[in-house]
């Protein structure tokens, strides 16, 4: 059984209220810092139709349908390796900044602030210019120049959730869970064109908007909510499809030839396995005590779940369905992606404010980007990390 300070309510917004990101019973509050000395200056289930038919900065330096298996972690499903990535960009929310870390080193050269305190959802463009941070409180999206930190704040409802970007980079959809009513109301995905950094539509979804990821091809996004899975036209922008049942949905993931949806369901404790074409749910996995982000490797062979109040992160071998194997990490963890070229998953831990760098090689911790002296107790978490050059 979980202790009290491990339960860990989901982050949901309502119409008109905040809720907090995070409830750890009998925690005081403080504040939340990783390591590092002051500087401002950063080193250089089933499917149902739905009417269709389809602050400022203080971080410095310190240190199942696949294609056959590729032959290395970062190998893709159609044959291509990406390189390690130079940064990975870390929400800390309730810290006022996105946390900037150079992967080769595991060290933090930076941050970037604007953010408010619940600033939770990042997201890098594919040419690595531009991060894009949902700023929950602020009830924008600030576009940020990867370079030189210049920020383009763009309006986009209350208490966005989460962002990401089409594999052109031409669009930003972000999730709106509350508010009026209208264009940058409640219950929305707002549609962002990168090129004009100007909304220029709203897609109404199911309550409670979370996670949004877009298929390898650009042409639907997948919007999880306590409704289900929204499936949206994004050529159209139009819900084409709800894929229900799956008790009360929070994290997703896409494989990497686009067949398949991982999405995860906190309270059943399960992993759905989703046909992203049909829309048929293929499977389930039992992925611990409260499964609740997902990743899957560029090769598509692994998903790893971030299993919250087991503080550890499930492995699952995606062509069988099975459970493979559990990796301990620290407290609460929220957050987690896999480096682009697949050697490596960072973990981002929500009670103990550090990241857990994880070897898919051995499937084992090889490094932990720590917390300072009071982050054991704090009003904050690692809410998603994204990965750029």
């Amino acid at each position: 059984m979980s202790s009290p300070f491990q339960r860990y309510r989901r982050r949901t917004i309502v119409a008109g209220a905040a809720v907090a990101g995070l409830l750890i019973v009998g925690a005081p509050v403080t504040a939340f810092a990783l390591t590092g000395t002051f500087s401002s200056t950063p080193a250089n289930a089933h499917a149902t139709a739905s009417g269709n038919s389809e602050g400022a900065p203080h971080w410095t330096i310190s240190k199942q349908v696949f294609k056959p298996a590729a032959t290395s972690a970062g190998q893709k499903a159609d044959g291509a390796v990406a390189a390690l990535p130079t940064y990975a960009y870390v929400a800390a929310a309730g810290g006022y900044e996105v946390v900037k870390v150079a992967v080769a080193t595991d060290t933090i050269v930076g941050a970037i602030s604007g953010a408010d305190d619940t600033g939770e959802g990042v997201a890098v463009s594919p040419n690595g210019s531009t991060l894009y941070i949902a700023s929950t409180g602020q009830y924008s999206v600030l576009a940020t120049n990867t370079t030189t930190d210049a920020q383009t704040s763009i309006f986009v409802g209350a208490y966005p959730q989460d962002v990401a970007v089409s594999p052109t980079g031409a669009l930003v959809y972000a999730t709106v869970t509350g508010g009026d009513t209208g264009p940058g109301g409640s219950n929305q995905v707002a549609v962002i064109n990168t090129a004009t950094n100007a909304v220029t539509s709203d897609i109404t979804v199911g309550t409670a908007p979370r996670q949004v990821v877009f298929s390898p091809d650009g042409s639907r996004a997948y919007v999880t909510s306590s409704g289900g899975v929204y499936v949206i036209n994004t050529a159209t922008s139009r819900v084409v499809r709800v894929i229900g049942g799956l008790d009360d949905p929070q994290g997703i993931a896409i494989s990497p030839d686009g067949s398949t949806l991982y999405v995860t369901s906190p309270d059943a404790g399960l992993l759905w396995q989703i046909n992203a074409v049909s829309g048929r749910v293929i499977g389930s996995v039992n992925a611990g005590e409260e499964p609740y982000s997902v990743t899957i490797t560029p090769n598509g062979s692994t998903v790893y779940v971030a299993d919250e109040n087991s503080n550890s992160v499930d492995v699952i071998n995606a062509a069988t369905g099975r459970v493979t194997g559990s990796i301990a990490v620290q407290g609460l963890p929220m957050s987690i992606a896999a480096t682009p070229d697949g050697s490596q998953v960072w973990v981002g831990n929500g009670y103990t404010g550090s990241i857990s760098v994880i070897s898919t090689a051995t499937n084992t911790v090889t490094d932990t980007i720590s917390g300072g002296g009071q982050a054991s107790a704090l009003n904050s978490a690692l809410t998603a990390i994204a990965f750029g050059s």
